[in-house]
């Protein structure tokens, strides 16, 4: 039997460790003799349909480490959707090349396009195996406990807004964190994590799992600043309003949509804009700034969780296993257990591509405060196992101040 050659590729946006599972693919499928040619395509499907290409047969073990360990698709992204002619052009590279398996590393979207090529394979007779492996840092893939890229995304989160707390208990007044998640608050919620003391931020945290009422962010703002005389919030770009209209369009601007059909809500600091600017002008606070994160959760430098390092080599690694073993298609789900003396531990089940393609999973109730701007304990148990070693700590000068002099 001739060996069989196989074709990775990634899709959707970069995540810290998303080149983990790009190694774990090559280096697996090393140990199979039943393994030809291994091949990465540029830029996702787009690099498939250009025949554009990469030997990575030729990659050292010692390069794929290094690159395992760097932040960022290494063979380059794209979030092209296939239709029936896509599909076309992408078979012809397939039998030019032999390939009879296909992994893709992305999240919804791109397990959607892990379908669309699977279920035209199946259409044309042709034998392929269609594994899609998990990553996405908004942790939003249906049957999965949590999904490689968010662990790190969500460490650099509580450790943006631990810096971003200092600073506004230094200078005291209003600062607005915006933070990436359509619909799912994930990440966002993460913030949290940055509390160390009882009067730590953020103390308000705004979610896209709950309707945004701008009268009662102002008074929840308010009423934190005569409490405690500051307020730091961490708000999803996704917070919309009871009617599911996003407050971001309340700029009255056009949402440009991507192919998928996702409304683009990065890019820009409108919408830490538009709340600094209704607390300034609302409140008559002077003191009021706004950040949005952007890219820079995804891909920040030396700030990676271990345990989403491990994760994410395995989910690739576990991909090249299930298609030798005869899976045809399938999406490789990372879950959580007990395993029955008190801890937890990780296994790594395939499961149908139709439970997570083109859906998306969203926070558990129970992971939100019943005032709807924080979190619960519940979630930062979930949260907290998987961001790997302590996170740095911070420390207050606690000290009597001296009393004043005698008039």
């Amino acid at each position: 039997m001739d060996p069989i050659n196989i074709l990775v590729a990634q899709g959707g946006g970069p995540t810290a460790v998303i080149n983990q599972s790009l190694a774990g693919v090559v280096l697996e499928a090393r140990r199979h003799a039943g393994i030809g040619a291994v091949y990465g395509a540029r830029h996702g499907v787009k690099g498939i349909v250009r025949d554009d290409l990469l030997d990575l047969g030729h990659a050292s073990a010692e390069l794929l480490e290094q690159v395992a360990a760097t932040p960022a698709a290494a063979l380059g992204s794209t979030r092209d959707k296939p239709d029936a002619a896509y599909c076309a052009a992408i078979f012809a590279v397939l039998r030019a090349r032999q390939i009879g398996q296909f992994f893709y590393i992305g999240g919804n979207d791109s397990s959607d396009t892990v379908r669309i090529v699977s279920e035209a394979a199946q259409a044309q007779g042709y034998p392929l195996s269609c594994i899609h492996i998990p990553k996405t840092i908004d942790n939003d893939l249906m049957g999965n406990d949590h999904t490689p890229g968010y662990p790190s995304a969500a460490r650099f989160v509580a450790q943006a807004f631990a810096g971003a707390d200092l600073d506004n208990a230094a200078l005291p007044g209003v600062y607005v964190g915006v933070v990436m998640g359509r619909h799912a608050g994930f990440l966002t919620a993460a913030a949290a994590a940055a509390r160390q003391h009882p009067d730590d931020g953020p103390h308000l945290v705004y979610l896209p799992e709950r309707a945004f009422d701008t009268e009662r962010f102002l008074a929840e703002v308010q009423a934190t600043v005569q409490r405690l005389g500051r307020c730091v919030v961490a708000v999803s770009e996704g917070i919309h309003d009871a009617d599911g209209q996003p407050i971001l369009a309340q700029l009255g601007k056009a949402l440009a949509r991507d192919a998928h059909g996702n409304v683009q809500l990065s890019g820009t600091g409108a919408l830490a804009d538009l709340l600094c600017e209704q607390i300034k002008t609302r409140l008559g606070l002077s003191r009021v700034r706004g950040d949005t994160l952007g890219y820079l959760q995804r891909s920040f430098v030396g700030c990676v969780s271990d345990v989403d390092q491990r994760e994410a080599r395995a989910v690739g690694e576990q991909a090249v296993r299930y298609a030798m073993q005869g899976h045809a298609a399938g999406s490789v789900a990372v879950q959580r257990r007990a395993d029955g003396r008190g801890g937890e531990g990780v296994h790594y089940p395939l499961i149908p591509l139709a439970t997570v393609a083109a859906r998306t999973r969203t926070m558990d109730d129970a992971f939100i405060a019943a005032s709807g701007s924080d979190v619960t304990p519940a979630f930062l148990d979930y949260l907290l196992p998987l961001l790997g070693g302590p996170l740095p700590q911070t420390q207050r000068l606690r000290l009597p101040a001296v009393p004043p002099r005698a008039s």
